[in-house]
């Protein structure tokens, strides 16, 4: 390995470390324990560029944190817990962090939500719609119909979907190649496939949802098929929640006759 890849590694195990909550001293002290297996606050001085009189007060931060150990010699010497027990320790505090403030978040909103959510809302960016897309997913109880080109049929929006299915939710998707069909009918079976009025991949509609016939999804492919394949394709969508949602007379209109044959309408 080449001094300059030892010191992008160096770099982006600092970088990582300041955003997990180390301060910058400790994420450079632990960075150079790390190389040198055990080391004396001068040893680590040298290698961290850390001042010396503050890598007392690093090694203080990372042993409250579980990462270093002291040997009470002269003079001290310092030695850090492996890569894998320092991974799980932050994935652990991450997991209960996650976990607290989901529920305070889940407190504060209990009220909101049971309000009816008023006017269009717009999410931009494929990674922010789908995430609205499979939260739409996970709180439905009733049906699904979803309508979207194959790129944007992602495992976790399938995951979601056959979870869905099993949990007693119809689903009826639209839009897909009869590749992407064919795998659905073997991940999703108690999935309904209906055909369009239109060539779905021709416009640079991206996704259309309705659930529960009250939450609605529209979004669109901002670059269209005119994209560069190396970039993915930029997404914006808008969304409405609500018994008066208006955009659901406009969504049973493009699902098709054949959605309103089957009782989309009743």
């Amino acid at each position: 390995m080449s001094t300059d890849s030892g010191d992008d590694f160096r770099s982006v195990a600092i970088e990582q470390l300041k955003q997990l909550g180390l301060s910058a001293y400790a994420a450079r002290t632990f960075v150079a324990l790390t190389s040198l297996g055990i080391g004396t606050a001068t040893e680590i001085s040298e290698v961290s560029e850390v001042p010396r009189t503050r890598v007392y007060d690093a090694v203080d931060e990372l042993r409250e944190r579980g990462l270093v150990d002291v040997q009470q010699s002269s003079p001290k010497q310092f030695w850090v817990v492996s890569a894998e027990t320092t991974c799980q320790r932050f994935e652990h505090e991450m997991r209960q962090r996650t976990s607290l403030l989901t529920t305070a978040l889940q407190e504060l909103g209990t009220a909101q939500r049971k309000q009816e959510q008023r006017g269009v809302w717009t999410v931009n960016g494929q990674s922010a719609v789908t995430d609205r897309v499979l939260e739409f997913i996970e709180r439905a109880e009733d049906e699904i119909v979803y309508m979207t080109v194959e790129d944007l049929l992602t495992e976790d929006v399938t995951e979601a979907l056959s979870e869905a299915a099993h949990r007693g939710v119809s689903i009826r998707l639209a839009g897909v190649s009869p590749d992407v069909q064919d795998t659905l009918h073997e991940e999703i079976p108690e999935a309904e496939l209906f055909d369009t009025l239109w060539m779905w991949s021709d416009t640079p509609a991206g996704r259309l949802m309705m659930v529960d016939g009250t939450q609605t999804l529209v979004s669109v492919l901002v670059n269209g098929r005119d994209a560069a394949p190396s970039s993915p394709r930029s997404e914006t969508a808008i969304w409405r929640a609500g018994e008066t949602n208006s955009l659901v007379a406009v969504l049973r209109a493009i699902f098709t006759w054949r959605l309103e044959n089957d009782g989309l309408d009743d």
